[in-house]
């Protein structure tokens, strides 16, 4: 793919670019916790968006996305948001233009095969792939968790979608073979090495949902809501011997996300404490937990989801499987040792025959550029 998004390049634009890359990734568990303070256990995967980038000597960003088949231009003196996929190239220029950094006017020419709206993050790898051309071009350079937080608040910002740190996070500072143990209030991240039997198995439902509206914006006011009503900054901060006591205090359906949030962080510590043990199966378990506690008590999942996720956790060598990503459609995310994951996977789309994409993961590095 490098090879042919150079050539493209060079034959519209007539220069020679750089070229950048920045995974999609999985969260292996801890769901809609990322915004509420709490451990998310992420990876970054070899899906990715390319950006072949070189400065045109203008004021202007000019940008062909071929994933969408579209193109956009955007005077970097004027940016506004335009409501479609040129938003997150063009936050993260006004966010780096913001905080000092000389966003030099540049041709860009995108393509990815990080599925798109599928919960696997397209957006965020979008955002860092850009980020790391821009600052190139720009002769700046800065470490992973600086660009995490500006591609975050080019989303939130600028593009109006109200996500956590988490995906920004894995695409910019993914391990190959490991993921990462994230806190999302300190923004540290300890390595947890998975086990060289455990494969993570994504499968599409084929139902696209949209972040920056509707039900995902009004899951993250409740929890807001919910940690006013209980004198805390964010749920993250109630521990789970405090559950009960602070369910107490709340009524539906702010309890039911409260419990969501507490016992989704217990399960990434759990998760952690399985991954060392090399235990799948307790693993695979807690992956099913993590569903029904999305689909019943955060109440993000749908019909469509549920009944992939059924398929999955019945299939043949399947440890467990739950919906990932923010919801309302998306992917699912399964759990198989290396000798059944093709076959589980096989079995999953056999299952669930509209599903448009399904792929067995490989753990990679973050976002860099590609150099020959």
């Amino acid at each position: 793919m490098t090879g042919g998004i150079a050539e493209r390049f060079r034959a519209r634009y007539g220069a020679q670019p750089r070229l950048f890359q920045a995974p999609g990734r999985i969260n292996i568990i801890g769901e809609h916790v990322d915004y509420n303070g709490g451990l998310v256990l992420p990876a970054a995967i070899d899906r990715r968006t390319l950006v072949a980038a070189a400065a045109n000597g203008t004021r202007a960003l000019r940008v062909v996305a071929g994933a969408v088949d579209d193109e956009a231009e955007a005077d970097l003196d004027a940016l506004q948001p335009r409501r479609d996929w040129m938003d997150y190239v063009a936050g993260v220029a006004a966010v780096l233009i913001a905080a000092g950094v000389d966003v030099p006017g540049a041709d860009l020419w995108i393509e990815s095969d990080v599925p798109i709206g599928a919960g696997v993050s397209a957006s965020a790898a979008l955002e860092v792939a850009v980020c790391r051309a821009l600052l190139a071009l720009a002769g700046r350079e800065a470490d992973g968790v600086q660009v995490a937080r500006w591609c975050q608040a080019a989303e939130n910002d600028f593009a109006g979608a109200p996500c956590g740190i988490m995906d920004q996070y894995a695409s910019a500072c993914g391990q190959a073979d490991r993921a990462l143990l994230l806190d999302c209030v300190t923004l540290v991240a300890e390595p947890v090495a998975l086990p060289a039997e455990a494969r993570f198995i994504l499968v599409d439902s084929g139902v696209r949902h949209g972040h920056a509206a509707g039900e995902y914006r009004a899951r993250r006011e409740e929890c807001e809501a919910a940690a006013r009503a209980l004198a805390v900054g964010m749920l993250g901060e109630v521990a789970e011997c405090a559950l009960p006591a602070a369910l107490a205090r709340l009524g539906a359906p702010l309890d039911r996300r409260c419990r969501h949030v507490v016992s989704e962080i217990a399960r990434v510590r759990q998760a952690v404490g399985a991954l060392a043990a090399g235990d799948l199966a307790a693993l695979g378990a807690l992956m099913n937990e993590s569903h029904a506690s999305l689909r019943g008590d955060f109440e993000v999942s749908l019909p469509a989801v549920d009944r992939l996720v059924e398929v999955a956790q019945a299939a043949p060598g399947v440890l467990g499987a739950r919906m990932m990503g923010g919801g309302f459609g998306g992917a699912v995310l399964a759990l198989a040792t290396a000798a059944e994951a093709e076959p589980a996977l096989a079995a999953i789309r056999r299952g669930y025959p509209d599903a448009p994409d399904g792929f067995v993961c490989r753990m990679v590095d973050g976002a860099g550029e590609i150099v020959a």
